[in-house]
């Protein structure tokens, strides 16, 4: 399989006119949280994702508003037939953003994506050494394991070698968290002692570069001078952090800001009719849950899980969350639209069934539970504390007492990954389309560091299987039957798969939303 392209897309050339037009006006995206750092590879949170796309390159990316792979930094790609090797052919004359902090002495090539993804596999690299960090995303994918060699076959061609064929591997190289760092940036901080920075003062070859933070209240980013994909109509772009959702429709219906994050179904109301402002909308491919803690009791016990899930009653939950009804309830670990949905599996709410299972499991009086309410507001899940309560509301109803707990943001995710939950509230967004952008990600066993999350070696051995056939009708199976298991083991408590609204202001031009809902404001300006 091969791919190539242009140096420049006709798309981009497009936009030569909107240069007039834009006359520097600012571009102002109001956020719903702050960043969780600037080195893309440490998270694999939706916000924190935004804000790398803007500044970050990959080898690849995704013609929006589809799953269709395009050019990036890399301008064709060959697998071979096996689907173990990957060559990529990089593109000439890209320059790294030219900082106070850093002046780049050449161009991209072959050093810098070696550098980068060896961070993500090799603990011994010096880098990781001089500044030890955890690359959320990599690890979830096993990518140490899976990863045989990365070849640098000349300075602008990369090979890289898998120890077993993965026919999905290729859209990694299009994720946020695989945007491409400065080799020469990477070694000026290792001979400095400032390694760290790296996630203070990012340094990428993204449409925009790095200006100035100030934690929980504002980015500003400004266009890259040098960007190969032409220069940018918006010269300074803003982030406002605006963690409320009625101050984001209030700042966007004032002209405060121009874009904001998505909007919660309960909101869309109140923008539907405002002659300045149209809403965005997709059906994402998207899903909110409930995820267990597998090793601290008592959700270590299966019958604990299935009780728990079966004992919310969905129903009430979606008239209060998703009034306008444009949500849909999840029953697998990935939504319909994707191949290889399990059609045959099904929500149950059953209370009294729930209390046979507890009592089962040895608590026939059920027990008390930490139960933690999302932080954030996002489409599949507008308002984690009310979800909260009315789940604690059912659980009491099998004897079950739980306590409502959250924390910021950072704090939260921190926290999660530490097991410190019994049960916490998380969600998805995929890119590709594809169910493997769900399972492998989110319910491998290296997802499961310490026993804390899934990790089941028949499940394992089913999306490892799928991942390596070229045989569509026997790879759909797998994943299938993979969902079987997931069903019988109730990891999660499957809750929703959301459409996706995103209000922008009229005279904002070029804006297009992804199948995941996030933005990018490659080419988006301000008439």
């Amino acid at each position: 399989m091969k791919l190539a392209a242009p140096l420049l897309s006709a798309a981009l050339l497009a936009l030569a006119p909107a240069l007039t037009l834009a006359q520097g006006k600012p571009l102002i995206y109001c956020a719903d949280a702050s960043p969780e750092g600037f080195d893309p590879g440490m998270w694999d949170s939706a916000s924190t994702n935004t804000v790398g796309a803007q500044m970050f390159d990959g080898l690849l990316g995704f013609k929006r508003p589809t799953t269709e792979l395009v050019p990036k930094l890399a301008v064709s790609y060959e697998i071979s037939p096996d689907a173990k090797s990957f060559t990529f052919k990089l593109r000439p004359g890209v320059k790294f953003h030219s900082t106070a902090w850093f002046k780049p002495t050449r161009t991209l090539n072959a050093d810098d994506v070696v550098f980068t993804f060896s961070r993500f596999i090799d603990p011994n690299h010096p880098f990781n050494k001089a500044f030890p960090a955890s690359f959320i995303y990599p690890q979830n994918l096993g990518l140490a394991k899976a990863i045989d060699g990365i070849d640098k076959v000349d300075d602008m061609t990369v090979r890289f070698r898998l120890k077993q064929p993965n026919v999905t591997f290729i859209a990694n190289f299009a994720f946020a968290w695989a945007g491409i760092q400065s080799a020469e940036y990477g070694a000026q901080l290792l001979k400095t002692g400032k390694a760290s920075q790296i996630n203070v003062q990012p340094v990428g070859t993204g449409p925009f570069q790095f200006k100035s933070y100030a934690k929980d209240d504002l980015l500003r980013m400004t266009a890259n001078p040098d960007y190969w994909g032409g220069k940018q109509p918006t010269t300074n772009l803003v982030f406002s952090i605006s963690r409320e959702p009625n101050v984001r429709v209030q700042k966007i219906a004032a002209g405060e800001c121009h874009v904001t994050a998505a909007l919660r179904d309960v909101d869309v109301a109140s923008l539907a009719n405002n002659p300045n402002i149209s809403i965005e909308k997709i059906q994402a491919l998207n899903i909110s849950y409930l995820s267990f803690n597998m090793k601290k009791p008592p959700t270590d016990k299966r019958e604990v899980r299935e009780a728990l899930d079966i004992a919310i009653d969905r129903d009430a939950i979606f008239k209060a969350l998703f009034p306008r009804g444009d949500a849909m309830q999840a029953v697998s670990a990935f939504p319909p639209a994707v191949p290889g949905y399990n059609k045959k599996l099904k929500n149950e709410f059953d209370p009294a069934k729930a209390k046979a299972l507890l009592a089962k499991a040895g608590f026939p009086n059920g027990f008390e539970i930490d139960l933690w309410a999302l932080p954030v507001q996002r489409p599949t899940n507008p308002n984690g504390q009310l979800m909260a309560q009315l789940i604690q509301q059912d659980w009491a109803k099998i004897g079950v007492k739980a306590t409502i707990k959250t924390y910021e943001w950072g704090e939260y995710l921190k926290r999660a990954n530490n097991g410190e939950h019994n049960v916490y509230m998380s969600g998805w967004s995929g890119e590709t389309g594809d169910a493997d952008d769900f399972l492998t990600p989110n319910l491998s066993c290296a997802n499961s560091r310490g026993g804390i999350k899934f990790c089941n070696a028949e499940f394992e051995k089913l999306i490892d299987e799928a991942r390596a056939t070229t045989d569509t009708p026997k790879r759909l199976a797998m994943i299938e039957k993979a969902q079987d298991i997931f069903k019988r083991e109730r990891p999660w408590i499957t809750m929703a798969h959301s459409t996706v609204y995103i209000p922008i202001r009229k005279d904002v031009v070029g804006f297009k939303m992804a199948p995941n809902g996030s933005v990018d404001f490659e080419g988006v300006y301000r008439k």
